[in-house]
């Protein structure tokens, strides 16, 4: 009964103040399904707000299954260009494909068939078969931990772990006919409500028994992670004003896509760094060495810097350009 009342109150929020968002749009449940699969591919990593113009965009260029399974390679690239974690919109076209040769162009209902995509890890699989076919599932995103974090008042780091929290949404029950509402309902809860800082408890329907709120006390323990402190030698070739790249084969990150040759150093000394980044669980600690000659005699593209806008390139690659235009 307890977890019928917080369902209830849940969705009646939800109802209420739901946000208008282009893959919540009241369309044919093939396309609602096929909007769930490329929208929730681009939300992994990335905030609401940064995917709506690139799902707009996307969605107008590729308007189903089909046609992204044959979209040209170049052209989908700068479709998601920005989005970053490249990887992504690759598996999404091997998922576009597999769906069309092997499951007739319908993406599968079944929870291990979806998460045999490429791409489709246990969150996304339970994502999608919630939003999209209505399965009564939460599916646990960074929003509804961050909710359940605070409704029990989880602060130790045994108690933050993925199959501890995995375990205690229980407490928020299930809906069995709005399945794919609830899922988006206690999404929306954290994004709109219990945000990182400053959650607007007195708007939320759930704060009469929320033990942060009793505590006064907002603040969220993370998981202790530690990024790997890494250090590269970044060679700059310039001819004629512009900047040789090669197709990224090495490193795992940003793989296949255009970067400056690089190489990786052991833990050298006095490493003096002249940009830093950090991709993944990598902090990377990056020196930079112009030279003349080259010995490259393939997958090379020399770039125009003043013409960025006309390549695909990574957010990575692009800010090393400016970096290096900056130091003229």
């Amino acid at each position: 009964m307890k977890d019928l009342i917080i369902t209830n109150k849940i969705l009646n929020w939800y109802d209420i103040n739901k946000r208008s968002l282009p893959w919540r749009n009241k369309v044919s449940q093939e396309k609602k399904q096929y909007f769930t699969l490329v929208s929730e591919f681009m939300l992994q990593q990335t905030q609401v707000a940064t995917v709506i113009p690139y799902f707009n965009r996307f969605i107008k260029n590729i308007p189903n299954i089909e046609k992204l399974s044959k979209y040209n390679d170049r052209k989908l690239i700068k479709l998601w260009e920005g989005l970053g974690y490249y990887s992504r919109v690759k598996n999404l076209k091997k998922t576009a494909q597999i769906i069309v040769k092997k499951f007739n162009k319908k993406i599968p209902r079944d929870f291990y068939e979806l998460k045999s995509l490429p791409g489709i890890g246990d969150y996304t699989a339970s994502a999608i078969s919630a939003i999209a076919f209505n399965k009564p599932i939460v599916p646990l995103d960074g929003n509804i931990e961050r909710v359940l974090k605070r409704y029990l008042y989880l602060k130790k780091q045994s108690q933050i772990k993925k199959e501890f929290l995995q375990d205690q949404k229980k407490i928020f029950g299930t809906s069995t006919k709005r399945s794919s509402d609830y899922a988006q309902a206690l999404m929306e809860l954290g994004a709109l409500i219990c945000k990182p800082t400053n959650p607007t408890c007195n708007k939320c329907p759930l704060s009469n028994n929320c033990k942060a709120f009793k505590n006064k006390n907002f603040d969220l323990v993370k998981l202790k992670k530690i990024n790997k402190e890494t250090y590269y030698k970044l060679n700059v070739y310039k001819k004629n004003n512009q900047y040789l790249l090669i197709k990224n084969n090495k490193f795992n990150f940003l793989k296949n896509l255009n970067i400056f040759p690089m190489d990786q150093l052991n833990n050298p000394k006095n490493f003096d760094k002249d940009l830093n980044f950090k991709i993944s669980n990598m902090n990377m600690n990056i020196k930079i060495e112009y030279k003349k000659k080259h010995n490259f005699d393939k997958n090379i593209n020399w770039i125009n810097p003043a013409k960025l806008e006309n390549y695909v390139l990574p957010t990575f690659t692009k800010k090393i350009i400016k970096f290096l235009e900056s130091q003229k």
